[in-house]
């Protein structure tokens, strides 16, 4: 919204600064951070009011997390996405068919992981809302950004594009909204899984969006995109103010979710987040980066994955508990260890995600 400051520039020099998206994604990044900062301890102080008892810990996990966590409420999505929102509505430019694609995944997942949040909070329970129900939700709102991507786009949206290939591979046509779709939903609930201790799902999260804010950038551009031997996205570096605010935000969020967790993210946070990153990657035709970016996220799925069809198929379990975070755990690691370990790991996995762009 802020961009239209710059075209008063000829009146006064310095509001030429609101046409650089370098300039508004710092603006983004710190609007959301100062948002959640300010807005967090009521928003904590309301949820905790209202959720007595808080989230239901799991039973069969570590017993230090039924005596620490016990009581602690959930729901801190909100924040995240609060301010998010509000900020990357201040500092994006409206015009830009890729922002509103991006709001509409977020907003619609985290709606989705309200719901289910407030089904545990008020049922006492881990079962919340109605796998298949949810999943369709996630698909279908999934489907429609794809859509939107699609026909909004260049002739090259529906291209695969992979790391280290100059160029596009093939055009999957109309398989495009099945296979962007797949990419959301997946990520959505890939980052889902990994909300399981204090800081563990936030921290990669923006490591993530600022990798994919370095992508979108790049690829936005015309001169950088064609040095590097990416594929030209028009407009997708407006993508940058976004995770700018995703970053803002996320550090906000960690503010409060630092061990001890003052509050919990859950579904309502973790969900949209994940389907604000799978978005990202779609639109800027990285999705198979996205994989490696996100592939602690991708590790924690495939840890329950695995863990599931061996029990079905064996009656055994592969790992002492999924996700693979508190496998770790199990083994007497202790949960500042696994988080910063796991932190480390993701960091790690954005270097070798960035290196894929000058592989071409």
């Amino acid at each position: 919204m802020l961009t239209w400051l710059a075209q008063y520039s000829s009146i006064f020099e310095p509001l030429n600064l609101f046409r650089y998206i370098t300039f508004r994604t710092g603006g983004a990044t710190a609007t959301a951070l100062f948002f959640v900062f300010f807005f967090g301890p009521s928003i904590i102080a309301a949820l905790r009011l209202k959720q007595g008892k808080g989230q239901p810990i799991r039973e069969d996990g570590p017993k230090s997390h039924i005596l620490l966590k016990s009581g602690t409420p959930t729901m801190g999505g909100l924040m995240i996405l609060s301010g998010f929102i509000v900020s990357t509505l201040l500092w994006a430019n409206w015009r830009n068919h890729f922002v509103w694609t991006v709001l509409l995944v977020t907003a619609g997942f985290g709606a989705i992981g309200f719901y289910d949040d407030l089904l545990k909070v008020t049922k006492q329970t881990h079962n919340g809302f109605s796998g298949r129900r949810r999943l369709a939700l996630e698909v279908a709102i999934a489907v429609i950004a794809c859509y939107a991507i699609m026909r909004l786009g260049t002739p090259h949206t529906t291209a695969l594009a992979l790391p280290a290939i100059n160029g596009f591979v093939t055009d999957l046509g109309i398989f495009f909204l099945a296979f962007g779709a797949f990419v959301i939903v997946s990520a959505g609930n890939a980052v889902n899984l990994t909300d399981g201790l204090d800081g563990l799902a936030i921290v990669p999260v923006m490591i993530a969006a600022a990798t994919f804010g370095i992508i979108a950038y790049l690829a936005g551009n015309a001169i950088f995109s064609t040095y590097l031997g990416i594929n030209f996205v028009p407009g997708a570096g407006e993508l940058a103010v976004v995770c700018g605010a995703l970053i803002g935000a996320g550090l906000g969020f960690l503010w409060f979710n630092a061990p001890p967790a003052q509050i919990f993210m859950g579904d309502t946070g973790s969900l949209a987040l994940g389907g604000a990153l799978g978005t990202i990657a779609v639109a800027v035709k990285h999705e198979i980066v996205l994989a490696i970016v996100g592939g602690l996220f991708v590790v924690e799925t495939l840890s329950v994955i695995v863990q599931v069809t061996s029990f079905k198929l064996t009656g055994k379990r592969v790992f002492k508990m999924a996700p693979i975070h508190h496998h770790f755990e199990q083994l007497g690691w202790s949960e500042p260890q696994v988080v910063v370990r796991f932190w480390i790991i993701a960091f790690v996995l954005a270097l070798v995600g960035l290196s894929t762009l000058k592989l071409r």
